[in-house]
């Protein structure tokens, strides 16, 4: 058998395995025959702001966003204090309506 060399043009192009880098997401071209990687291109990255316009309406929108959150956290937290007094008087109204359910046993009643 004859093998062919590897300066064979198209056809060494299309036994490359195209491989994906999980860190930097650069692509790879590897020749399976060498083990080898021939061809490595790096990831491109996004322009960070594309228009300027749009970002700024984005911020704003995010600071309206914030504000709301904040606000009802606030009430929440306002009403916070009501919530635990109306819990805490109906607990307290069972409590009296049944006292000796609530009462725990102490070690020498049981004699």
């Amino acid at each position: 058998m004859a093998k062919k060399k590897a300066g064979a043009g198209s056809e060494t192009t299309s036994r490359l395995i195209s491989v994906r880098c999980p860190c930097c997401e650069a692509t790879l071209q590897i020749d399976p025959e060498l083990r080898a990687v021939i061809a490595h291109e790096e990831h491109r990255k996004p322009a960070p702001i594309e228009d300027l316009h749009a970002a700024v309406q984005k911020l704003k929108g995010e600071e309206a966003r914030r504000s709301e959150v904040f606000q009802k956290s606030f009430d929440d937290h306002k009403s916070h204090q009501q919530v635990l007094s109306r819990k805490f008087d109906e607990l307290l109204k069972q409590a009296k309506e049944t006292p000796e359910k609530l009462t725990p046993k102490r070690p020498f009643d049981f004699d």
